[in-house]
């Protein structure tokens, strides 16, 4: 399958949302288009779904329909040609005592309140530090494709940092990560994009697909530092 149009079931469509307020640039308006229904969109859909463009929030798959903007842009790193740049290499360097644990999707308290810690320190007023346990489970636990949960520790088994990370037939999905807030000095974001990075290149599959990259966004624009990357625009996956 190299199209939408030859996705296997007839019966999978695509519908526009209402707009609502964007969560990365203010004062506009955003949309997104949604495939349905969720049951039939497997593990091989979803990949196929994902070189289109799509994420994946909870059970709800969707990419970017904004009137009048383009700024959403899907990015993914080459895992074989990245060489990581010098601040790279020291988070890497800095964060080698994490104890890195697989396993499959389960709610664990410990879990949900470094969730809402993270929230509250980097995403205030943004509605998701008040997120319920059953917001927290429909946003990260529920996945209907290949889904791993990993939780970073330290040796002292002090939780530090959680991932969702989906497995597609030619890379890895990063879903979603959150971490420790208030450890002074830490690089965690930087060095869980690199330990997915890894993880990729020992599966033997080429991609990490990391989402939108908005330059507009300060939570969004770092993803440019990760080289080489390759960026989805009219339909073509091209080096950004």
């Amino acid at each position: 399958m190299t199209h939408l149009k030859d996705l296997p079931f007839s019966t999978l469509q695509f519908y526009a949302t209402a707009p609502y307020p964007c969560s990365y640039v203010e004062h506009r308006q955003a949309r997104s288009q949604v495939a349905t229904p969720s049951h039939l969109i497997n593990a091989d859909v979803y990949s196929e779904l994902v070189k289109n463009g799509f994420r994946r929030s909870g059970i709800f798959t969707y990419r970017p329909h904004c009137d009048g903007c383009n700024a959403c842009t899907p990015v993914r790193v080459k895992v074989s040609e990245f060489i990581p740049n010098r601040s790279q290499r020291r988070a890497w360097a800095k964060h080698q005592n994490l104890i890195a644990w697989v396993t499959t999707l389960a709610y664990i308290p410990e879990h949900y309140d470094l969730y809402l810690r993270y929230q509250a320190a980097r995403h205030a007023g943004g509605g998701m530090d008040q997120d319920s346990r059953d917001q927290y489970a429909q946003f990260l636990l529920q996945s209907k494709v290949n889904t791993r949960l990993v939780e970073f520790r330290d040796p002292d088994q002090t939780l530090r940092m959680v991932s969702i990370i989906d497995v597609l037939d030619d890379g890895l999905s990063s879903v979603y990560t959150f971490y420790d807030p208030d450890e002074p000095g830490a690089s965690y974001g930087t060095y869980n994009v690199l330990w997915q990075i890894q993880q990729a290149k020992s599966l033997d599959i080429a991609y990490l697909y990391l989402g939108y990259w908005i330059a507009e966004s300060t939570k969004m624009a770092y993803k440019i530092n990760f080289h080489p990357i390759e960026a989805l625009r009219h339909g073509k996956w091209d080096a950004l």
